[in-house]
């Protein structure tokens, strides 16, 4: 088992000194608690306590260190771990016929990030070289913290310390289709960047037909469509994209998190041939040293292939509607008046309550029954679990009966409404 060397540093210390004071802080609210080591769907600390990862912000729907990607991912470090990106390179190519044969037809050329956020930046300006000068996203939505990916990323309390950002940015309610119809009605032609359930937005589930209206809106005003799938693709729905849940087909597709398999970061934007033209044309346009990097590429495809092996889509969608069914029980029978909403697709599922201490208090309530979760960035009242789709039957009990037993409490603490607090 890994563990702290006893004579080094506490680390929350090092992290004051050399990281973050305000990461350091962390400590107060997890306890104190140190990683060191993961598996599977477990988190081991440095005591040598295992916690079921529910959280991880989406990126495990393989669980940790998945055999299969971490075997291919040695394998390359052994024999070619970083290229020097002047030569073609087989891992690069593979994955990119993985994860293009993967996505919705149409989508036929991918750039490979190494971060959501980066994909996100690919995309922007995918579409300034069509023409597309305004950007269209939603109230809610999240798209990172580069300059970009902020601007687009409705949120005044990441933005405020940064502006001005990129100009000709607006934002429109989420699920409104009209909305978007009346926004695109004015100006330039845009660019219109979604996601099929807002994660960070606390697990927003749009209309149904949503994203048909939105795709079609798109094609009739001449806007870029990009579907922001960095947190919802691969599975975590319970269906390989979101997109398939409207059956359309993005101009730009921007696929992150799961991508890694548990192993090594990656992210890529999927594109058209008409939306990847001008990167089609000049190769240096848009470059980034460590992209496709051999031991990411080698992950990225060994992650599909596993998706695909070990039936893990359909898993989600199995797992998540028993987590989603039991959650709601536990929910109705413990604490009706402190929860407004479970809901969910697969297994991504948010637990929003009526004030925003609630989540916390839930986040520490299920630590202390071993299971790891999160909060959403741009939802306070929201806790949003995201567990591997690879749970045994014995792993998903655990998880139903912390979540059962966090729930108990918060009711036995708040026997009244969350309003009178």
């Amino acid at each position: 088992m890994t563990t702290i060397d006893e004579k080094a540093p506490p680390v929350a210390d090092l992290y004051r000194r050399y990281l973050s004071r305000g990461r350091a802080r962390l400590a107060d609210i997890t306890g104190g608690h140190v990683e060191v080591a993961s598996s599977g769907a477990w988190v081991t600390l440095a005591d040598g306590t295992r916690l079921l990862n529910a959280g991880g912000y989406g990126v495990f729907i393989h669980g940790a260190r998945h055999p299969a990607v971490e075997a291919a991912v040695i394998e390359q470090i052994r024999t070619h771990p970083l290229a020097t990106r002047m030569m073609l390179e087989p891992q690069a190519a593979r994955a990119a016929q993985a994860l293009v044969e993967a996505a919705p037809a149409g989508l036929a050329r991918a750039y490979f990030a190494n971060s959501g956020a980066e994909a996100v930046e690919a995309a922007i300006k995918m579409a300034r070289t069509r023409g597309k000068t305004r950007l269209v996203s939603t109230v809610g939505g999240y798209h990172g913290k580069t300059m970009g990916a902020l601007s687009v990323t409705a949120k005044d309390l990441y933005q405020q310390p940064f502006r001005p950002l990129l100009p000709q940015v607006s934002h429109v309610p989420y699920g409104d289709a009209g909305a978007l119809e009346e926004e695109l009605r004015n100006g330039p032609e845009a660019c219109v960047i979604v996601e099929p359930v807002q994660g960070e937005g606390g697990v927003v589930i749009p209309p149904p037909g949503y994203l048909t209206d939105v795709a079609r809106l798109c094609r009739e005003f001449g806007a870029l469509f990009v579907l922001d799938e960095v947190q919802t693709g691969l599975g975590r729905l319970g269906t390989w994209w979101g997109a398939d849940r409207d059956g359309v087909t993005p101009d730009v597709l921007l696929v992150g998190k799961s991508l890694s398999g548990g192993v090594v970061p990656v992210a890529a934007a999927v594109a058209t041939v008409e939306a990847f033209a001008a990167f089609d044309r000049d190769p240096y346009l848009h470059t980034s040293t460590f992209s496709a990097a051999p031991i990411a590429m080698a992950a990225a495809r060994a992650a599909i292939e596993a998706i695909q092996a070990d039936g893990l889509v359909e898993r989600s969608a199995s797992i998540g509607a028993e987590l989603l069914r039991k959650l709601r029980e536990s929910a109705a029978l413990h604490c009706p008046h402190l929860v407004r909403e479970v809901r969910g697709a697969g297994l991504l599922i948010g637990v929003e309550f009526h004030q925003p201490g609630l989540s916390g208090e839930m986040l520490g309530e299920l630590l202390e029954r071993h299971v790891v979760a999160n909060h959403s960035l741009n939802a306070h009242t929201v806790l949003r679990l995201t567990p591997p789709a690879v749970m045994r039957a014995d792993e998903v009990d655990h998880l139903v009966d912390a979540c059962d037993g966090a729930l108990r409490a918060l009711g036995d603490r708040y026997p009244n409404r969350a309003e009178d607090r």
